[in-house]
């Protein structure tokens, strides 16, 4: 007995609203690029390391210098992290 393919298709709308409200993703990233995701973020001095949580479609949640924060910050909003590879 053959497996039988599952043709599915998703809209550019749902593929943008897939995992929003569930998933997260955490981000370490350098002060240099805070301006690009966080615009209302205060400026910086070069060279600092954050971490970052994102919403599933990439809305910015919470930008920290602890990682152990945006664990706590998605467990508090019921989201499941993932890795970003």
């Amino acid at each position: 007995m053959g497996l039988k393919a599952i043709n599915t298709s998703l809209s550019k709308n749902d593929l943008a609203h897939l995992g929003a409200g569930e998933v997260g993703y955490i981000r370490k990233m350098r002060s240099e690029e805070v301006s690009r995701c966080f615009p209302e973020a205060p400026e910086m001095g070069p060279g600092i390391d954050l971490w970052a949580l994102f919403g599933a479609d990439g809305t910015p949640i919470l930008l920290t210098d602890n990682r152990s924060s945006t664990f706590f910050k998605a467990a508090e909003d019921d989201l499941r992290t993932v890795s970003l590879h």
